[in-house]
């Protein structure tokens, strides 16, 4: 199973961030791991370099999903 961005939150430190995370996003029980990630260490793009940033792939059709068979049994993806 692959880890998925669920929230955002603030702790002292990263014992209680991953215990914050752990009471705020699992009070279902449907967690079975928790990754926390300080927010000084995430990078990422900007609404506005959609086009620079993902065109590329436009070209490149072979990648799209729709070229290979996905048997049943993987589920959704």
């Amino acid at each position: 199973m692959s880890h998925r961005h669920v929230g955002s939150l603030h702790a002292p430190d990263a014992e209680m961030a991953v215990k914050n995370a752990r009471d705020v996003y699992t009070r279902r029980n449907e967690g079975v791991s928790i990754w926390v990630v300080e927010a000084r260490h995430i990078t990422a793009t900007a609404p506005g370099d959609k086009g620079p940033m993902f065109e590329p792939s436009e070209s490149k059709v072979y990648r799209h999903p729709t070229f290979f068979d996905i048997p049943e049994e993987v589920g959704h993806m």
